[in-house]
């Protein structure tokens, strides 16, 4: 669902000499730009979400550093489903209304999106520079196009053609179904996950938390005692070969394969799969030499069709802002 609040019934696009605003708010990071009236994208800046109390405290410390952009008009991206006018983020305690955040910025125009939906918006515009190839694949031009990634939780988009060259964004919340296993060792750490949390969906461990979750797992299936550590420590560790890090990132990568699989054959993804989020794009030599793409494919009789599925991953700095700029200037759907 979209969530639009205007002062008036017709959106206001963005003059010139008043840029729109775009903002793209995972549960670590949001990351802020000023639009142009042809959409061109402007001053992109990367805040912490720990370090403002809202979205709308950290716009207005963005916009105070940049006096030329007022804007009348604003797309964020939120990691979140957006159901109503109140938007309670999944892995971040920010809970702001989007009626009165249009007032609080002064703006004519406000909309919010799910995250991925908006990644997914902008596909079209990614070229072969924007992505990595993971399988090449046989991509078919009219075709749904899958759109996943882990990163402070897992995101889940597609594009499905609506014919004349047009398509259609489907916002999901993919990343909360039940994640299921390929193994007895797999099978042994979700079962370890549901005596503690009950449901153990993809995100538990698809994520950066998923990460850590796979490594405690991991620990106490050896039963080595708990210790605290972060994403980063594990990308550190797995880097200089421990052994530890090394078997979570297999694992993390393998389930990965299979979740991203589950998604392809469900959307008839023949128009290709791609992975986004935080963590791929930082990990790609280690994503490439992984079991990921052994488990993609491992769906029995469908291993062939799987195969001819494109796989890549999206490196843009800034992934969700192209498709942001367009909702931005182009007239409310």
């Amino acid at each position: 669902m979209t969530v639009i609040v205007t002062a008036s019934s017709a959106g206001v696009v963005p003059d010139a000499g008043y840029p729109g605003l775009i903002a793209d708010i995972g549960g670590t990071n949001v990351r802020f730009a000023l639009v142009d009236a042809l959409g061109g994208i402007h001053e992109p800046v990367t805040l912490k979400c720990a370090d403002y109390a809202s979205p709308v405290d950290a716009a207005r410390v963005y916009l105070a550093q940049r006096p030329e952009g007022r804007p009348t008009a604003a797309v964020f991206a939120v990691a979140s489903p957006i159901t109503s006018d109140q938007v309670s983020m999944t892995n971040h305690p920010w809970n702001f209304s989007i009626a009165e955040s249009r007032e609080a910025l002064g703006l004519e125009r406000f909309e919010v999106i799910n995250d991925f939906a908006a990644v997914a918006h902008g596909l079209p515009a990614f070229t072969d520079e924007d992505k990595a190839i993971v399988n090449r694949g046989e991509p078919h031009d009219h075709a749904p196009i899958a759109l996943l990634g882990p990163g402070t939780g897992l995101g889940v988009s597609a594009l499905v053609p609506s014919g004349a060259g047009r398509w259609t964004v489907v916002a999901g919340e993919g990343g909360h179904t039940t994640l299921p296993a390929c193994d007895d060792r797999e099978a042994g750490l979700i079962a370890w996950l549901r005596q503690r949390h009950g449901h153990v969906s993809a995100e538990r461990l698809l994520s950066g938390p998923g990460l850590v979750a796979i490594h405690d797992a991991l620990r106490a299936m050896m039963d080595l005692p708990p210790e605290s550590v972060t994403p980063a420590d594990l990308s550190r560790r797995a880097a200089h070969g421990e052994s530890l890090a090394k078997d979570a990132y297999d694992i993390f990568f393998a389930l990965l394969g299979t979740f991203a699989g589950n998604v392809a054959l469900m959307l008839g993804a023949k128009g290709g799969v791609v992975l986004a989020g935080g963590i791929l794009p930082r990990v790609l030599p280690a994503l490439l030499s992984s079991r990921f793409m052994v488990r993609f494919v491992a769906k029995g009789r469908f291993e062939g069709y799987l195969r001819t599925v494109p796989v890549s991953v999206l490196t843009h700095p800034f992934p969700a802002f192209p498709g942001l700029a367009r909702r931005l200037i182009l007239p409310v759907e």
